[in-house]
């Protein structure tokens, strides 16, 4: 019988390798597997309860806020707050930085979340995820602030997201390589299943909604077109394969190697994802598995951030993919 290691004894084996740690980074991993649990267990229910379609309000990003998301956001924020390991924390669903409460106590970690990325899709069925990102505390206070969060993502001390679609897959890094642990329901505990996750220099698939064609530019439309055209020395041409929900596309072409996109646009000058909740996160995994992250001529690593909402565009996934992507892409 394989050893069964689950997410706590991976994540406190980690820690031994670092004689200085406190236990509160570990812990705060940990604490995030629980809120997963909690988010999985009503996804799978969300059909029989009420917490399908709308709240009738709009987030800071001018969508409609689904009652999934809403809960998952509160999820997040009441499983963290109280711990005594944040500093403060960000959600895409919240406008503004939000502090700890006043009746608990501050840590050296600021936390940045999507909390249901993808939540469009969960009527028809379709895999959606929680994007988490982790930074430490830079600020003179006592308590956390916006200068906590606007750091470029090279300073990520951790990242990770969940899905929650066939099974629960959680995939972290925190800087020495990525790991996934798949949800076994009969015991309640994530089961390391993908051990030092590494992704393939170069894939056969890409990932981009090909619906927005008509507003790309012209070097965008050249690569995907590039793709397209059969030549197997090179392994082309690529399949096509996107879901729509990022943390589906993304963890498949981590799997198996690929590239995703979410270009720059007509519409969308500066990008649609978000910097902090998800293009951070994602390509700080990427890197960590051998892959990169780019938002088209610049790492997106590097990128300083000057807004809690700050948008990007965003070319992920197999290195030698996005290399290729950026050499299409820079020529405009």
């Amino acid at each position: 019988m394989p050893r069964l290691i689950t997410i706590e004894r991976h994540i406190i084996e980690q820690q031994k390798k670092f004689p200085q740690a406190t236990g509160d980074f570990s812990a705060l991993l940990y604490d995030m597997a629980f809120a997963a649990k909690v988010i999985s267990r009503d996804v799978r229910k969300a059909g029989l309860v009420d917490i399908l379609g709308f709240t009738g309000a709009e987030n800071v990003q001018g969508e409609q806020v689904r009652k999934l998301d809403e809960f998952a956001d509160d999820v997040i924020f009441r499983a963290l707050d109280h711990t005594g390991r944040l500093c403060c924390m960000a959600s895409e669903e919240r406008e503004e930085v939000i502090p700890i409460p006043d009746e608990f106590s501050c840590g050296h970690y600021a936390l940045m979340y999507d909390p249901l990325d993808g939540s469009s899709n969960i009527d028809a069925n379709v895999s959606i995820g929680t994007i988490f990102s982790i930074q430490r505390k830079i600020s003179k206070g006592a308590r956390g602030g916006l200068e906590d969060l606007l750091q470029p993502g090279h300073k990520q001390v951790g990242a990770g997201y969940i899905i929650y679609g066939s099974s629960t897959i959680m995939v972290y890094t925190a800087g020495m390589g990525v790991y996934g642990f798949t949800l076994d329901p009969t015991v309640g505990e994530f089961l390391l299943s993908h051990p030092d996750i590494k992704t393939p220099k170069r894939g056969k698939v890409y990932s981009v909604n090909e619906g927005n064609t008509a507003n790309w530019n012209a070097g965008t439309r050249r690569y995907v077109e590039h793709l397209k055209i059969p030549d197997k020395a090179n392994g082309r041409p690529y399949s096509s394969r996107y879901v729509g929900s990022l943390v589906a596309d993304f963890h498949r072409n981590l799997l198996y190697g690929g590239i995703f996109l979410y270009p720059a646009d007509k519409k969308s000058p500066n990008g649609k994802l978000r910097l902090l909740y998800e293009a951070n996160p994602l390509s700080f995994i990427a890197e960590q598995a051998g892959g990169a992250g780019s938002n088209g001529k610049q790492r997106i690593l590097d990128i300083v951030p000057t807004e809690l909402h700050q948008r990007t565009s965003l070319i992920i996934g197999s290195a030698d993919d996005v290399k290729e992507a950026e050499s299409f892409l820079s020529a405009d």
